[in-house]
Order: C-alpha cells, then sequence, then structure tokens
C-alpha cells in the first residue's frame, strides 16, 4: 500500500483533484439533479454519518468474499492440475468448465438463493462462481509454459515425477498463478454483491439496494466507494501475498 502511494506525483495528484472537483461541480455546471448524480461532498458526509453501517456490512461483504475466493483458488488449482495431468480430464471435465464459463452469472444468482436460502452460503457461492474460473486457467496455463529444454534437461537427469513438478512446473507455473488469483480477487467481489443483490439479509448490496428504494443516492454511492475501497484491499493484499511467495519461476 506504501509503495502504490509513493509513487504519486504532483501531476498524479492534480488529475485525482480535477476529478474530484468535476464530480463536486457537475450538478451545478451540468444541472444535473442529486438523486441523479450526489455531490462529492454529500457522498463523503454519507460515508461519515453511516460509517458504522457501512463497516457492519462490509464486514459481511467481506466474509462471502474471503471464504468464496479461498475455495475458488483451491478448487481451481485442483482441478488445473487435474486437466493437465489426466488427459480423460482435459477431453471430459474442461470442456464442460468452458462452457459453463459461458453461462451469465448474475441468472444463476436467483438459483443459489432458492437452493441454498439468504444466508452466507449462496453469497459464497457466486463469490466461487465468479473467480473459479480465472484460477483454472491461470494454473493450466502456467503448467503448460514450461520451457521444452527444461523439461529435456530434466528427464535426461531422470528426475521423478514429483521432482519435475515441484522443481520445475510448479515454479514456472507462479507468475501465471499469481496474476490468475490476483484477477480473480476482483471478480469474487462482484460475485458476493450479486448474489447480494438477488436476495440477502446483510451486505453491501443489500446496503445498494435499500438506498435505491428510499432514493438516497448519496450513500448508494458511498456504499460503492466503499465496495471500490474494499475490493482494491484485496486486490493489493493478493499482490503483496504473491511477492512473498518463495518460489521466483525459473
Amino acid at each position: 500500500m506504501s509503495e502504490l502511494f509513493s509513487r504519486l506525483r504532483l501531476p498524479e495528484i492534480l488529475f485525482f483533484g480535477l476529478i474530484a472537483l468535476c464530480w463536486e461541480m457537475a450538478s451545478e455546471w451540468f444541472g444535473i439533479r442529486p438523486y441523479l448524480l450526489p455531490s462529492l461532498s454529500s457522498v463523503l458526509a454519507a460515508l461519515w454519518n453511516n460509517a458504522g453501517e457501512l463497516y457492519r456490512h462490509s464486514i459481511v461483504t467481506l466474509n462471502e468474499v474471503v471464504v468464496g475466493y479461498l475455495w475458488a483458488v483451491a478448487g481451481g488449482l485442483a482441478l488445473g492440475l487435474a486437466i493437465h495431468t489426466v488427459p480423460l480430464a482435459r477431453r471430459t471435465v474442461y470442456p464442460l468448465i468452458v462452457l459453463f464459463q459461458g453461462l451469465p452469472k448474475v441468472a444463476l444468482a436467483p438459483l443459489m438463493v432458492i437452493w441454498f436460502g439468504y444466508g452466507l452460503t449462496s453469497k459464497v457461492l457466486m463469490a466461487f462462481l465468479f473467480a473459479f474460473f480465472p484460477v483454472v486457467i491461470g494454473m493450466l496455463g502456467g503448467l503448460e509454459s514450461v520451457p521444452s529444454h527444461l523439461r529435456e534437461h530434466f528427464d535426461a537427469i531422470g528426475a521423478s515425477r514429483w521432482t519435475r513438478f515441484w522443481r520445475l512446473q510448479m515454479p514456472a507455473a507462479l507468475p501465471s498463478i499469481v496474476d490468475a488469483c490476483k484477477t480473480a480477487m476482483p471478480l469474487a467481489v462482484i460475485g458476493a454483491i450479486v448474489g447480494e443483490f438477488v436476495g440477502a439479509e446483510g451486505g453491501l448490496g443489500y446496503v445498494i439496494l435499500s438506498a435505491n428504494a428510499s432514493a438516497r443516492s448519496d450513500l448508494l454511492f458511498a456504499a460503492l466507494v466503499v465496495i471500490s475501497i474494499l475490493s482494491t484491499l484485496l486486490y493489493l493484499v493478493v499482490e503483496l501475498l504473491g511477492r512473498k511467495v518463495w518460489w521466483r519461476g525459473v
């Protein structure tokens, strides 16, 4: 996080300041009514006045995202390895995964609520479904990206299958896996929010629906700001963890 802000210089600060100014003055300059686009100051006021409520609902959404994301990473890595290792899985399971990815996940959200109710499970599954496919592809692509001359070298020294996997394939696949995990994190946030839109008893998606129903556009935008911050922080956590992994490729 400190590295991200350390890169900010005067041009970047002026750029973001200009965006904030344009947002604040948009209603006055262009005659936009506040219920369509509230001013930045009113959104910040809504953040301050509803900080406790937004915090409680953020914890709900955070729990859904983290659990769904961890299951997506674990399942995606395992399935990607299985598809790479077992030819039958490549011919059967992989086409099904690609076919399933083409389905609109939003259309599955009502089914999740019908099957698993309004609680945590349906939101975790939505986060899982959104984040799962990138991890599978990252794992599969990374394992298949090992240079052929390195494969030949390990064959020449008579390395076992386990040694080849642990010392060659996984280090080579790590950059793709980390990138896939970073891509999957914002998708997990989107999945949890979509699940909350369909039916929930809490969470930031629930706040957005409640604010929309009561014509509180300032609170709605405040919830959107919190979602963006939450997604960014989680992404940075994944990026930091990826840098700390002791494998560094080959």
